[in-house]
Protein backbone atom coordinates (compact mmCIF):
# COMPACT_ATOMS: atom_id res chain seq x y z
CA UNK A 1 0.00 0.00 0.00
CA UNK A 2 2.06 2.85 -1.33
CA UNK A 3 2.02 6.15 0.53
CA UNK A 4 -0.54 5.10 3.14
CA UNK A 5 -0.59 6.35 6.71
CA UNK A 6 -3.77 5.65 8.66
CA UNK A 7 -5.05 8.83 10.31
CA UNK A 8 -5.07 8.40 14.11
CA UNK A 9 -8.63 9.68 14.40
CA UNK A 10 -10.06 6.80 12.33
CA UNK A 11 -11.95 4.28 14.47
CA UNK A 12 -11.16 0.56 14.27
CA UNK A 13 -12.93 -1.09 11.36
CA UNK A 14 -13.71 2.05 9.35
CA UNK A 15 -10.63 1.69 7.14
CA UNK A 16 -11.53 -1.93 6.44
CA UNK A 17 -15.03 -0.82 5.44
CA UNK A 18 -13.56 1.74 3.06
CA UNK A 19 -11.38 -0.88 1.37
CA UNK A 20 -14.30 -3.29 1.16
CA UNK A 21 -16.33 -0.57 -0.55
CA UNK A 22 -13.52 0.06 -3.03
CA UNK A 23 -13.64 -3.49 -4.38
CA UNK A 24 -16.91 -3.02 -6.31
CA UNK A 25 -15.63 0.41 -7.40
CA UNK A 26 -12.63 -1.28 -9.01
CA UNK A 27 -14.95 -3.70 -10.79
CA UNK A 28 -16.99 -0.76 -12.10
CA UNK A 29 -13.83 1.02 -13.27
CA UNK A 30 -12.63 -2.14 -15.03
CA UNK A 31 -15.95 -2.38 -16.84
CA UNK A 32 -15.66 1.25 -17.98
CA UNK A 33 -12.12 0.57 -19.24
CA UNK A 34 -13.42 -2.30 -21.37
CA UNK A 35 -16.16 -0.10 -22.77
CA UNK A 36 -13.61 2.54 -23.76
CA UNK A 37 -11.49 -0.16 -25.37
CA UNK A 38 -14.44 -1.15 -27.52
CA UNK A 39 -15.64 2.42 -28.22
CA UNK A 40 -13.26 5.26 -27.43
CA UNK A 41 -15.96 7.94 -27.84
CA UNK A 42 -18.49 6.37 -25.45
CA UNK A 43 -19.63 9.57 -23.71
CA UNK A 44 -21.70 7.70 -21.13
CA UNK A 45 -18.64 5.66 -20.10
CA UNK A 46 -16.46 8.78 -20.02
CA UNK A 47 -18.91 10.64 -17.79
CA UNK A 48 -19.22 7.65 -15.45
CA UNK A 49 -15.43 7.41 -15.26
CA UNK A 50 -15.20 11.11 -14.41
CA UNK A 51 -17.69 10.73 -11.55
CA UNK A 52 -15.89 7.73 -10.06
CA UNK A 53 -12.45 9.35 -10.21
CA UNK A 54 -13.89 12.52 -8.69
CA UNK A 55 -15.19 10.55 -5.69
CA UNK A 56 -11.88 8.76 -5.17
CA UNK A 57 -10.05 12.06 -5.44
CA UNK A 58 -12.19 13.52 -2.66
CA UNK A 59 -12.28 10.60 -0.22
CA UNK A 60 -9.08 8.55 -0.47
CA UNK A 61 -6.90 11.12 1.28
CA UNK A 62 -9.29 11.27 4.22
CA UNK A 63 -8.51 7.59 4.87
CA UNK A 64 -4.75 8.10 4.59
CA UNK A 65 -4.31 7.33 0.88
CA UNK A 66 -2.96 10.67 -0.30
CA UNK A 67 -1.14 9.15 -3.28
CA UNK A 68 -4.38 7.49 -4.38
CA UNK A 69 -6.14 10.84 -4.13
CA UNK A 70 -3.50 12.52 -6.30
CA UNK A 71 -3.64 9.67 -8.83
CA UNK A 72 -7.42 10.00 -9.05
CA UNK A 73 -7.12 13.78 -9.41
CA UNK A 74 -4.83 13.36 -12.41
CA UNK A 75 -7.13 10.78 -13.98
CA UNK A 76 -10.16 13.01 -13.38
CA UNK A 77 -8.47 15.90 -15.23
CA UNK A 78 -7.54 13.52 -18.05
CA UNK A 79 -11.09 12.26 -18.44
CA UNK A 80 -12.42 15.81 -18.49
CA UNK A 81 -10.09 16.47 -21.41
CA UNK A 82 -11.39 13.34 -23.16
CA UNK A 83 -14.97 14.54 -22.72
CA UNK A 84 -14.04 17.89 -24.27
CA UNK A 85 -12.45 16.11 -27.25
CA UNK A 86 -14.37 12.83 -27.63
CA UNK A 87 -13.05 12.10 -31.12
CA UNK A 88 -9.33 12.60 -30.40
CA UNK A 89 -7.57 9.58 -32.02
CA UNK A 90 -4.11 10.12 -30.50
CA UNK A 91 -4.74 8.54 -27.07
CA UNK A 92 -5.60 4.89 -26.43
CA UNK A 93 -8.18 5.57 -23.75
CA UNK A 94 -8.97 1.94 -23.02
CA UNK A 95 -5.32 1.08 -22.29
CA UNK A 96 -4.83 4.13 -20.08
CA UNK A 97 -8.04 3.37 -18.15
CA UNK A 98 -6.85 -0.22 -17.63
CA UNK A 99 -3.53 1.05 -16.31
CA UNK A 100 -5.33 3.37 -13.90
CA UNK A 101 -7.41 0.48 -12.51
CA UNK A 102 -4.33 -1.71 -12.06
CA UNK A 103 -2.33 1.07 -10.41
CA UNK A 104 -5.24 2.02 -8.15
CA UNK A 105 -5.68 -1.58 -6.99
CA UNK A 106 -1.94 -1.88 -6.32
CA UNK A 107 -1.86 1.28 -4.19
CA UNK A 108 -4.88 0.12 -2.18
CA UNK A 109 -3.48 -3.40 -1.74
CA UNK A 110 -6.47 -4.97 -3.50
CA UNK A 111 -6.76 -7.53 -6.26
CA UNK A 112 -6.96 -6.24 -9.81
CA UNK A 113 -10.33 -7.21 -11.31
CA UNK A 114 -10.01 -9.00 -14.63
CA UNK A 115 -12.07 -8.26 -17.73
CA UNK A 116 -14.33 -11.19 -16.88
CA UNK A 117 -15.21 -9.63 -13.53
CA UNK A 118 -16.09 -6.32 -15.12
CA UNK A 119 -19.73 -5.60 -15.64
CA UNK A 120 -20.40 -6.27 -19.36
CA UNK A 121 -22.60 -4.05 -21.42
CA UNK A 122 -26.13 -5.39 -21.88
CA UNK A 123 -26.53 -7.49 -24.99
CA UNK A 124 -29.57 -7.49 -27.18
CA UNK A 125 -30.78 -11.04 -27.68
CA UNK A 126 -31.77 -12.08 -31.21
CA UNK A 127 -35.43 -12.91 -31.78
CA UNK A 128 -36.32 -16.53 -30.95
CA UNK A 129 -36.28 -18.99 -33.81
CA UNK A 130 -39.55 -20.64 -34.82
CA UNK A 131 -39.90 -24.16 -33.39
CA UNK A 132 -38.90 -26.97 -35.68
CA UNK A 133 -41.42 -29.55 -36.73
CA UNK A 134 -41.06 -32.78 -34.76
CA UNK A 135 -42.66 -34.99 -37.44
CA UNK A 136 -41.53 -35.36 -40.99
CA UNK A 137 -44.02 -34.01 -43.56
CA UNK A 138 -45.84 -36.70 -45.53
CA UNK A 139 -45.42 -36.69 -49.25
CA UNK A 140 -48.62 -35.89 -51.14
CA UNK A 141 -49.44 -37.99 -54.21
CA UNK A 142 -49.27 -36.16 -57.51
CA UNK A 143 -52.56 -34.47 -58.35
CA UNK A 144 -54.22 -34.29 -61.77
CA UNK A 145 -53.98 -30.93 -63.51
CA UNK A 146 -57.07 -28.75 -63.01
CA UNK A 147 -59.73 -28.86 -65.76
CA UNK A 148 -59.62 -26.11 -68.37
CA UNK A 149 -61.65 -23.03 -67.60
CA UNK A 150 -64.58 -22.66 -69.93
CA UNK A 151 -65.24 -19.19 -71.33
CA UNK A 152 -68.37 -17.52 -70.02
CA UNK A 153 -71.03 -16.77 -72.65
CA UNK A 154 -71.37 -13.13 -73.65
CA UNK A 155 -74.12 -11.07 -72.10
CA UNK A 156 -77.29 -10.31 -74.00
CA UNK A 157 -77.33 -7.09 -76.02
CA UNK A 158 -79.08 -4.05 -74.58
CA UNK A 159 -82.17 -4.67 -76.68
CA UNK A 160 -82.66 -8.26 -75.50
CA UNK A 161 -85.09 -9.48 -72.86
CA UNK A 162 -84.59 -8.10 -69.40
CA UNK A 163 -84.20 -10.40 -66.47
CA UNK A 164 -86.37 -9.28 -63.57
CA UNK A 165 -84.69 -10.04 -60.27
CA UNK A 166 -86.70 -11.91 -57.67
CA UNK A 167 -88.31 -9.60 -55.06
CA UNK A 168 -86.68 -9.62 -51.66
CA UNK A 169 -88.41 -11.68 -48.99
CA UNK A 170 -90.77 -9.68 -46.74
CA UNK A 171 -89.29 -8.67 -43.38
CA UNK A 172 -90.08 -10.89 -40.48
CA UNK A 173 -92.42 -9.51 -37.85
CA UNK A 174 -90.55 -8.72 -34.70
CA UNK A 175 -92.25 -10.14 -31.60
CA UNK A 176 -93.38 -7.54 -29.13
CA UNK A 177 -91.28 -7.60 -26.01
CA UNK A 178 -93.39 -7.19 -22.90
CA UNK A 179 -91.89 -5.73 -19.74
CA UNK A 180 -91.15 -8.33 -17.09
CA UNK A 181 -93.97 -9.07 -14.74
CA UNK A 182 -93.63 -7.53 -11.35
CA UNK A 183 -93.40 -9.74 -8.37
CA UNK A 184 -95.66 -8.71 -5.48
CA UNK A 185 -92.84 -9.48 -3.10
CA UNK A 186 -90.41 -7.17 -4.86
CA UNK A 187 -90.55 -3.38 -4.43
CA UNK A 188 -91.51 -1.14 -7.32
CA UNK A 189 -88.61 -0.52 -9.70
CA UNK A 190 -88.40 2.41 -12.08
CA UNK A 191 -89.16 0.46 -15.25
CA UNK A 192 -89.27 2.52 -18.44
CA UNK A 193 -92.65 1.91 -20.15
CA UNK A 194 -94.06 3.16 -23.48
CA UNK A 195 -96.65 6.00 -23.28
CA UNK A 196 -99.71 3.72 -23.79
CA UNK A 197 -98.59 1.27 -21.12
CA UNK A 198 -97.83 4.06 -18.70
CA UNK A 199 -101.51 5.01 -18.52
CA UNK A 200 -102.61 1.39 -18.06
CA UNK A 201 -100.63 0.67 -14.94
CA UNK A 202 -100.41 2.82 -11.82
CA UNK A 203 -97.15 4.64 -11.45
CA UNK A 204 -94.79 3.80 -8.70
CA UNK A 205 -94.84 6.35 -5.93
CA UNK A 206 -92.13 8.94 -6.46
CA UNK A 207 -89.37 9.07 -3.94
CA UNK A 208 -89.52 12.34 -2.14
CA UNK A 209 -86.19 13.93 -1.45
CA UNK A 210 -85.84 16.29 1.48
CA UNK A 211 -85.54 19.93 0.47
CA UNK A 212 -81.96 21.23 0.33
CA UNK A 213 -80.73 22.66 3.54
CA UNK A 214 -80.41 26.42 3.56
CA UNK A 215 -76.85 27.66 3.19
CA UNK A 216 -75.05 28.08 6.44
CA UNK A 217 -74.06 31.61 7.28
CA UNK A 218 -70.38 32.33 6.92
CA UNK A 219 -68.64 32.00 10.27
CA UNK A 220 -67.52 35.17 11.84
CA UNK A 221 -63.81 35.77 11.34
CA UNK A 222 -61.95 34.40 14.31
CA UNK A 223 -59.17 36.39 15.83
CA UNK A 224 -55.69 35.37 14.66
CA UNK A 225 -54.32 32.50 16.77
CA UNK A 226 -51.70 33.28 19.24
CA UNK A 227 -48.19 32.40 18.24
CA UNK A 228 -47.47 28.79 19.11
CA UNK A 229 -44.88 28.21 21.71
CA UNK A 230 -41.78 27.19 19.84
CA UNK A 231 -40.36 23.84 20.88
CA UNK A 232 -36.89 23.81 22.29
CA UNK A 233 -34.15 24.00 19.71
CA UNK A 234 -32.64 20.77 21.02
CA UNK A 235 -34.35 18.82 18.24
CA UNK A 236 -33.02 21.02 15.43
CA UNK A 237 -29.84 19.70 13.80
CA UNK A 238 -26.76 21.80 14.45
CA UNK A 239 -25.13 20.58 11.24
CA UNK A 240 -26.49 19.46 7.88
CA UNK A 241 -24.06 18.00 5.38
CA UNK A 242 -24.69 17.00 1.77
CA UNK A 243 -22.13 14.53 0.40
CA UNK A 244 -22.61 11.99 -2.38
CA UNK A 245 -19.45 9.99 -1.62
CA UNK A 246 -20.55 7.19 0.72
CA UNK A 247 -17.10 6.68 2.25
CA UNK A 248 -16.56 10.36 3.02
CA UNK A 249 -20.12 10.73 4.32
CA UNK A 250 -19.54 7.84 6.73
CA UNK A 251 -16.29 9.41 7.93
CA UNK A 252 -17.98 12.75 8.59
CA UNK A 253 -20.88 11.06 10.38
CA UNK A 254 -18.46 9.21 12.64
CA UNK A 255 -16.55 12.38 13.52
CA UNK A 256 -19.67 14.42 14.24
CA UNK A 257 -21.23 11.70 16.37
CA UNK A 258 -18.09 11.35 18.49
CA UNK A 259 -18.24 15.10 19.25
CA UNK A 260 -21.92 14.90 20.16
CA UNK A 261 -23.30 17.03 17.34
CA UNK A 262 -26.89 16.78 16.15
CA UNK A 263 -26.64 16.39 12.39
CA UNK A 264 -28.53 15.28 9.29
CA UNK A 265 -26.92 13.92 6.11
CA UNK A 266 -28.14 13.83 2.51
CA UNK A 267 -26.64 12.23 -0.58
CA UNK A 268 -28.68 13.86 -3.37
CA UNK A 269 -28.77 17.57 -4.15
CA UNK A 270 -32.44 17.79 -5.12
CA UNK A 271 -33.62 15.85 -2.08
CA UNK A 272 -31.42 17.95 0.18
CA UNK A 273 -32.88 21.21 -1.16
CA UNK A 274 -36.45 20.02 -0.56
CA UNK A 275 -35.65 19.13 3.04
CA UNK A 276 -33.69 22.32 3.67
CA UNK A 277 -36.56 24.46 2.46
CA UNK A 278 -39.01 22.64 4.73
CA UNK A 279 -36.84 22.31 7.86
CA UNK A 280 -38.14 24.16 10.92
CA UNK A 281 -34.94 25.65 12.34
CA UNK A 282 -36.82 27.41 15.20
CA UNK A 283 -34.75 30.54 15.13
CA UNK A 284 -31.38 28.79 14.88
CA UNK A 285 -28.89 28.91 12.01
CA UNK A 286 -27.59 25.39 11.29
CA UNK A 287 -24.23 24.89 9.65
CA UNK A 288 -24.57 23.48 6.12
CA UNK A 289 -21.57 21.58 4.74
CA UNK A 290 -22.41 21.60 1.05
CA UNK A 291 -20.59 19.63 -1.63
CA UNK A 292 -20.24 21.48 -4.93
CA UNK A 293 -20.42 18.45 -7.26
CA UNK A 294 -23.66 16.69 -6.42
CA UNK A 295 -25.99 14.47 -8.46
CA UNK A 296 -29.32 15.96 -9.60
CA UNK A 297 -28.48 19.48 -8.34
CA UNK A 298 -25.07 21.08 -7.72
CA UNK A 299 -24.08 23.04 -4.63
CA UNK A 300 -24.18 26.48 -6.24
CA UNK A 301 -27.77 25.91 -7.40
CA UNK A 302 -28.74 24.90 -3.86
CA UNK A 303 -27.07 28.04 -2.47
CA UNK A 304 -28.95 30.26 -4.95
CA UNK A 305 -32.29 28.66 -4.06
CA UNK A 306 -31.70 29.03 -0.31
CA UNK A 307 -30.73 32.67 -0.70
CA UNK A 308 -33.98 33.33 -2.56
CA UNK A 309 -36.35 31.27 -0.40
CA UNK A 310 -34.73 31.32 3.04
CA UNK A 311 -32.09 34.05 3.15
CA UNK A 312 -29.86 34.00 6.20
CA UNK A 313 -31.20 30.70 7.53
CA UNK A 314 -28.12 28.54 7.00
CA UNK A 315 -24.42 29.19 7.36
CA UNK A 316 -22.96 27.49 4.31
CA UNK A 317 -19.48 26.03 3.92
CA UNK A 318 -18.56 24.50 0.57
CA UNK A 319 -16.72 21.17 0.49
CA UNK A 320 -15.07 20.30 -2.82
CA UNK A 321 -11.92 19.05 -4.48
CA UNK A 322 -11.67 22.27 -6.49
CA UNK A 323 -9.32 24.16 -4.22
CA UNK A 324 -7.98 26.73 -6.65
CA UNK A 325 -7.97 30.37 -5.69
CA UNK A 326 -10.55 31.24 -8.34
CA UNK A 327 -12.91 28.51 -7.14
CA UNK A 328 -12.64 29.52 -3.51
CA UNK A 329 -13.28 33.16 -4.38
CA UNK A 330 -16.30 32.14 -6.40
CA UNK A 331 -17.80 30.36 -3.40
CA UNK A 332 -17.07 33.16 -0.96
CA UNK A 333 -18.44 35.81 -3.29
CA UNK A 334 -21.59 33.73 -3.77
CA UNK A 335 -22.27 33.96 -0.04
CA UNK A 336 -20.51 30.98 1.52
CA UNK A 337 -19.05 31.27 5.00
CA UNK A 338 -15.89 29.33 4.17
CA UNK A 339 -14.37 26.68 1.98
CA UNK A 340 -13.28 23.14 2.97
CA UNK A 341 -11.01 21.52 0.39
CA UNK A 342 -10.98 17.76 -0.13
CA UNK A 343 -9.35 15.43 0.75
CA UNK A 344 -10.58 16.39 4.23
CA UNK A 345 -8.56 15.75 7.34
CA UNK A 346 -11.15 14.72 9.90
CA UNK A 347 -9.19 16.28 12.76
CA UNK A 348 -8.88 19.64 10.98
CA UNK A 349 -12.50 19.52 9.81
CA UNK A 350 -13.81 18.91 13.34
CA UNK A 351 -11.70 21.76 14.71
CA UNK A 352 -13.10 24.13 12.09
CA UNK A 353 -16.65 22.91 12.67
CA UNK A 354 -16.31 23.67 16.38
CA UNK A 355 -15.51 27.27 15.55
CA UNK A 356 -18.21 27.57 12.90
CA UNK A 357 -20.91 26.15 15.20
CA UNK A 358 -19.70 28.27 18.10
CA UNK A 359 -19.13 25.62 20.74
Amino acid sequence: MTGHATPPELPPGLLEEYLAGMRPVLVTLAGLAERLTAARSDLAALEALRRETHKIHGSAGSFGYMEVSRLAAGMEATVKDWISWPGDPEVDRGSLARWFVARLAEMLGLEVPGPAAAAPRPRVRPPPRPPRATTRPTRQPPQDPPPPVRPTPPRAPPGGPKVTPAPPPPPRAQPKVEPPARSPAMPDLPWILPPDAASAEPRAPAIEHPPPAPPKPAPAPSPPPAAAQSAPAGDVPEIVFVEDDAALAELLAYGLSTRGYRFVAYRNGREALQQLLALDVRGTHPLLLLDVDLPALDGYSILDALQRERPGTYRIVFTTVHGTEEEQLRGLEAGALDYLVKPISLRVALEKIKRWVGR
